[in-house]
């Protein structure tokens, strides 16, 4: 019997050769037809949750639940999302979001300027503030009494309230717990004197803690989503947000977790003070970087280029919604309103000491921020679909400007000419389609 040749090595035999076309393309053509029997899987929405802070985010024994889980699990569904959670501790948030490790934020997050700079935070879902839960011997002096050396206060660690806590509480003994259960726990057992929570978390609490005094609240915050860069679906959100406003769903959710179904934060006005808010929150961290760096406040080649860019914006997003530009000489007005505004705060904070806390690079961080925000301004600009009120527009900017403790003259001015602005949309409504709440709006 002969023995077939054996092939040298690395070569195939003959036969093997003379076969391979015909595998190969049997294989390509079984691949084809695997694939197309296939459905492609969804993509996928990864929602960064910390699971200990009621009513947005609870474990109970592994379930998931809290309001802002229910509003995820809602827009993943209409988007056609499969939707995984990934847990997160509050310390480490930033660093998370800055990381990617999941695309987005979507547990009572609170809008900070810090975390502007690291993402990029949606449509406002709800407001809240800090308050203090303590003891009626603790409370008897108000929160000025709190804020005595004596005086223990604990607070979950790394987060809003942390900061908050210290700002306000800067005499007193502040225990920041990584835990946030361990807060309640700690006042429940005599630990400490008093805790830091929040109007929405503080009627959970004080189910378990009877005879605690509330004191407060003693800040004005919003709660949002923070979407981890580049936040691509980011406006499909914001969108659906605004739908679900118009249409009564994000009502309902607060009404079931929150305890009240508004007030509604999720509307083309109401994004758009959030926005400009949020811009305004960035000019200390700008003074603080023009400080380090010697850089005057006023850069008037930057401020046209600001101007540039944000006619472009407005123009862009009217295009990309169907709708109406408003006159570029009142979206300039407009945009000058906040530079000039922009500009007081920024001299307010120079003209006292080194402010504590982070610092961040003006070109690197602060200016992709203030961009990216700037974006969400235009955006909401071409869906105001009413115009406020010149009392409900100057009471919601002096509002955002009260923290900085500059002239009331420039909140008016911002107010007047976001009317002028809104006024311009209104008289082009009839002409354009509504976007605001529309099916357009829908993912």
């Amino acid at each position: 019997m002969r023995r077939a040749a054996t092939p040298a090595p690395g070569r195939a035999a003959p036969a093997v050769l003379a076969r391979a076309p015909a595998c190969a393309a049997l294989a390509v053509l079984a691949l084809a037809l695997g694939c197309a029997a296939r459905p492609a899987a969804a993509p996928e929405l990864r929602v960064g949750t910390s699971g200990d802070y009621a009513p947005f985010s609870v474990d109970e024994g592994g379930a998931l639940s809290g309001f802002d889980v229910a509003v995820a699990r809602a827009f993943a569904d209409d988007a056609g999302l499969a939707l995984r959670f990934e847990r997160f501790a509050w310390p480490a948030l930033a660093r998370d979001v800055a990381a990617a490790r999941f695309t987005v934020a979507m547990s009572g997050v609170t809008v900070r300027p810090e975390r502007s700079v690291v993402g990029r935070f949606s449509v406002p879902v709800a407001r809240s503030g800090a308050v203090v839960l303590a003891r009626p011997a603790a409370a008897a002096g108000g929160l000025d009494g709190l804020d005595r050396p004596e005086v223990r206060i604990a607070v979950n660690a790394g987060g809003h309230l942390e900061r908050a806590a210290r700002r306000r509480f800067a005499r007193a003994s502040l225990q920041p717990l990584s835990e946030n259960d361990a807060v309640r726990r700690a006042l429940a057992s005599g630990a400490v004197d008093a805790i830091v929570t929040d109007t929405l978390e503080a009627p959970h609490w004080e189910r378990t803690l009877p005879g605690t005094v509330r004191l407060g609240p003693f800040t004005r915050d919003r709660k949002a989503y923070l979407w981890s860069l580049p936040a691509s679906e980011a406006e499909r959100l914001d969108a659906w947000l605004l739908a679900r406003e118009a249409d009564g769903t994000l009502a309902r959710l607060r009404e079931r977790w929150l305890g009240a179904p508004g007030p509604a934060t999720a509307t083309p006005f109401g994004a758009l003070v959030a926005a400009l808010g949020e811009r305004l929150s960035l000019m200390p961290l700008v003074a603080e970087a023009k400080r380090g760096a010697g850089r005057a406040v006023r850069d008037r080649a930057r401020e046209a280029r600001v101007l540039e860019a944000a006619r472009a914006d407005v123009a862009r997003h009217a295009r990309a919604a169907g709708a109406a530009a408003p006159p570029p000489e009142r979206v300039e007005a407009f945009y000058r309103a906040q530079i000039e505004a922009a500009v007081a705060i920024q001299e307010r904070s120079l003209a006292g000491p080194p402010a504590p806390g982070p610092r961040f690079d003006l070109g690197g961080e602060l200016r992709p921020a203030l961009l990216r925000i700037g974006d969400r301004i235009a955006w909401a600009l071409v869906r105001l679909d009413a115009a406020p009120s010149r009392t409900e527009a100057r009471a919601a900017l002096a509002a955002e400007l009260e923290p900085y403790a500059i002239d009331a003259a420039h909140g008016d001015a911002l107010a007047d000419a976001l009317l002028r602005l809104a006024q311009s949309r209104a008289s082009t409504r009839a002409s354009s389609p509504a976007i605001t709440g529309s099916t357009s709006d829908a993912p």
